[in-house]
């Protein structure tokens, strides 16, 4: 169902390619919104299939440089959804330091890069939307850097919109907290290991609801973080879970 609900506005969207990237491009694009599109490897063909009202580009999002030379090739952009992230389990005395900080770079160190941007270039009514997770939120087995990164995330935006609040920049932040979804990356993991239908029916059970999420559930949470109806929301955390930080 198309709507006029972010007409006007331009969205970029990092970590496009798939997943929640690439549902929030599709609802954003339905709702009338201009799409900036990127990922490791550019998304042309989801730009393709949007049509005009997106553009594609290649960005390792932990490389500086890049946010300034995508903005500077894109254009003006008035919602920046922070997405790109990467996710492994690792128990933590087997984890190096070399695997803590990738980890953190890529899920915390370039929402830093993000905002900071969006901060610069963004005018006001802005939004920047930064997907952390359940996981920044409360503890489990064998995620301890992930959860880190995501913990990160989580008061990041909280001083971030506190600031921008504050200093008259006029800009919006907020962060979503998904529970497990059905995404590649979660699904790669699960393969991954020795019983995965054993360790899916696991994760599904620790939520309430007794499943996993869609990509769309997070979708539509980003369509309202980036519409003006949440003009008096920021500083929040978004948790789309089914239930799982309620127990």
């Amino acid at each position: 169902m198309s709507s006029d609900r972010l007409a006007g506005r331009t969205i970029w969207i990092t970590g496009a390619a798939s997943g929640l990237g690439k549902a929030s491009a599709l609802r954003c694009a339905e709702a009338g919104a201009g799409l900036i599109l990127t990922d490791l490897k550019a998304p042309d063909e989801l730009a393709a299939h949007i049509g005009a009202q997106a553009q594609a580009f290649a960005q390792d999002v932990t490389d500086e440089e890049s946010w300034d030379r995508i903005a500077d090739a894109a254009g003006a952009f008035h919602v920046l959804v922070n997405n790109a992230g990467v996710g492994e389990n690792r128990a933590l005395a087997e984890t190096s330091l070399a695997q803590w900080r990738r980890v953190l770079d890529v899920n915390l160190d370039a929402v830093f890069l993000g905002t900071r941007l969006a901060f610069r270039r963004m005018k006001p009514g802005g939004s920047v939307i930064n997907v952390s997770s359940v996981l920044g939120m409360v503890g489990n087995v064998g995620t301890a850097h992930y959860g880190a990164s995501k913990g990160g995330v989580r008061l990041l935006t909280k001083h971030a919109a506190v600031e921008a609040a504050q200093t008259g920049l006029g800009i919006r932040v907020n962060s979503i907290h998904p529970g497990y979804i059905e995404t590649p990356m979660v699904i790669d993991a699960v393969n991954r290991q020795p019983a995965p239908d054993q360790i899916r029916a696991h994760i599904a059970g620790r939520h309430p609801v007794g499943h996993l999420g869609e990509p769309d559930d997070i979708a539509h949470a980003v369509v309202y973080l980036a519409s003006n109806e949440s003009k008096f929301v920021t500083g929040t955390e978004t948790v789309v879970d089914g239930g799982y930080t309620a127990w």
